[in-house]
């Protein structure tokens, strides 16, 4: 699609497997992980793991050791301590946990509240779990400030207590403390050893709604920023009937040369859009839009195509807001060329895919599809669309009609096999899945200088553990395409999934960063393999480094996530001497 880095399927699933399905759709498009896949390292073990149980019942004993179980769950039995202080507290506590189970939560309140005020103060596992009981009750009551003001007590008196690390992260969540619930509950996933799903989707969903926050304030305030020319060349590239991005005909443009300060020849005419034109042929980026402006202020006879272009620069530069009145208005311009109109549909549709609406997204696409039925791109970019929409059979026939409009279109058939990879794939139907895998010998014998071939079948090897030959795909787009940085980023992480290589990984990611110093994609990756590492500061300095190169808002949320989710890490390493298993 055109644009600038995919968005998650509509159907959602884990990010081991969905974000290669989307980092693969476009060359140079970064990878997306779930908000939460800080944490990748504790993923797997957490699909081994426990169920999404909820906590809601009283305890009978503290959790014993830092750590440990926080409680069966059951109230103790009277002992023989019975009519000593602790005994008197342990017997307004059991009859505290009978009126809980009996849903009487003010009465069991006051028990509670009684065992506090008879334990003896040495007792700290006990007491603690006395706060926490009457926590659990409060709760019930949903009076959440209470909650919170227990479970800190009981965290007092044991640091590593999981269920009331928890229950207060619940309570900051309810009154609107993102930062403290996410602290929380990542120390209870790291002391659950990420074993339950529960903490787990707390801690994903409080990362995304931080994020959110943190882009909306961060993305209205940013300074706009041109990416590579490597990546605005790649873009452009992924359409053929795309008038603007042609070259000026001849007699558009005088044969002087340029002066020496660099300046645009001059054009025959006097239109800002074709010294536009001339600027984009040069890669001097940062004059189009200016240029177009003067052409569109002078209601020039290229209007439509500089109202195009400007609206193009304006998404490549991520301010999607400014875009859309330009692109609106091509679209409404019944008289110009219909080409122009299908172009802006396919970018409006782009952007609306981009910033999660779908509906919308669709609704552009087909529209373009009926008022310019022979135009490629058109197919060739919804078929991307119904790839991240789950809709295969359709991207299928999709790319089958724009490679019957171009034949000789290598990006369509290699996105073509990589769709029916995906369907075979998921179906885990083993004749079909070696099927697809022959598409993409005969794509890239057919079309052996076409990178995208290499890339997606690179990606699909890697699934099946083909590692050694994935990582002589990826020399050859390399070889095709030495400046594309994200290949060295995917090759990068080849070498950490195949042979655990850090070492190589991080070369390969850093030489990516070298080649294009405005590549997000490389910076999250490194952020996330730092993470992985135990290297939070260093993962904090990639991700905001990847934050400010984020091109649109949804991007930047996603970043925010991530740094977020890490710099929570740091704060629970300094508050309770706890770190995650590192590579």
């Amino acid at each position: 699609m055109a644009a600038s880095k995919p968005v998650e399927p509509a159907g959602g699933g884990g990010p081991a497997g969905l974000s290669r399905w989307q980092l693969a759709l476009v060359l140079g498009a970064p990878i997306l992980l779930g908000a939460g896949a800080i944490y990748l390292w504790g993923r797997r073990a957490a699909r081994r793991g426990k169920g999404a149980s909820e906590r809601k019942t009283p305890e009978g004993r503290a959790s014993p050791g830092p750590g440990g179980d926080a409680g069966s769950g059951q109230p103790d039995g009277p002992g023989h301590e019975e009519m000593s202080p602790l005994g008197r507290a342990q017997a307004a506590k059991n009859k505290g946990n009978k009126y809980f189970k009996a849903g009487k939560y003010e009465s069991a309140i006051q028990c509670y509240t009684e065992a506090i005020s008879l334990c003896p103060p040495e007792k700290n596992l006990d007491l603690s779990t006395f706060y926490q009981n009457r926590a659990a009750a409060y709760e019930q009551l949903q009076k959440w400030t209470e909650v919170a003001q227990d479970c800190t007590k009981a965290v007092e008196l044991n640091p590593k207590y999981v269920k009331a690390l928890f229950r207060r992260a619940k309570a900051h969540e309810k009154l609107d403390n993102k930062k403290e619930c996410l602290e929380d509950v990542t120390a209870v996933c790291i002391l659950e050893a990420f074993q339950n799903q529960q903490s787990m989707l707390l801690a994903d969903k409080v990362l995304k709604l931080l994020g959110k926050e943190k882009a909306k304030e961060k993305y209205k305030n940013r300074e706009p920023l041109m990416p590579s020319p490597q990546f605005i060349k790649s873009y452009f590239s992924s359409f053929t009937d795309d008038i603007i991005s042609q070259p000026l005909l001849k007699g558009e443009k005088s044969d002087e040369d340029k002066d020496k300060e660099g300046e645009a020849s001059e054009v025959k005419e006097n239109s800002g859009y074709l010294r536009a034109k001339q600027y984009m042929e040069e890669e001097n980026y940062d004059k189009i839009i200016s240029e177009s402006t003067k052409e569109i202020e002078a209601k020039g006879k290229y209007m439509a195509e500089a109202l195009l272009l400007r609206a193009t620069f304006y998404l490549l530069i991520g301010n999607a807001s400014a875009a859309k009145p330009d692109l609106d208005q091509v679209i409404r311009m019944e008289d110009a060329n219909v080409k122009l109109r299908a172009n802006a549909l396919i970018k409006r549709g782009s952007m609306h895919m981009q910033q999660q609406q779908p509906v919308l997204s669709t609704q552009d696409f087909n529209m373009a599809a009926d008022i310019d039925p022979q135009n490629a791109d058109v197919y060739h970019h919804r078929g991307q669309l119904k790839i991240l929409l789950d809709q295969i059979e359709e991207a299928v026939e999709d790319f089958d009609e724009c490679i019957r409009l171009r034949p000789n279109s290598a990006l369509a058939q290699a996105q073509k096999c990589f769709a029916l990879y995906r369907q075979a794939y998921t179906g885990s139907n083993a004749l079909t899945v070696q099927a697809a895998m022959k598409g993409f010998e005969d794509v890239i014998k057919k079309f052996p200088k076409c990178a995208e071939g290499y890339a997606l079948y690179a990606q699909a090897l890697t699934d099946q553990q083909q590692f050694g030959k994935a990582d002589e795909m990826y020399d050859k787009c390399i070889d095709l395409e030495p400046d594309n940085a994200t290949t060295y980023v995917h090759k990068g992480l080849l070498q950490l999934q195949w042979k655990q290589d850090l070492d190589k990984g991080l070369e390969l990611i850093s030489k990516a960063i070298e080649i294009d110093n405005k590549c997000d994609f490389a910076y999250e990756t490194m952020g996330t393999i730092e993470v992985q590492r135990g290297n939070l500061d260093k993962a904090i300095e990639m991700f905001n480094k990847a934050i400010n190169l984020a091109k649109s808002e949804m991007e930047m949320a996603h970043l925010y996530s991530l740094c977020d989710a890490a710099y929570a890490q740091t704060e629970v390493a300094k508050k309770y001497g706890l770190k995650p298993p590192t590579l």
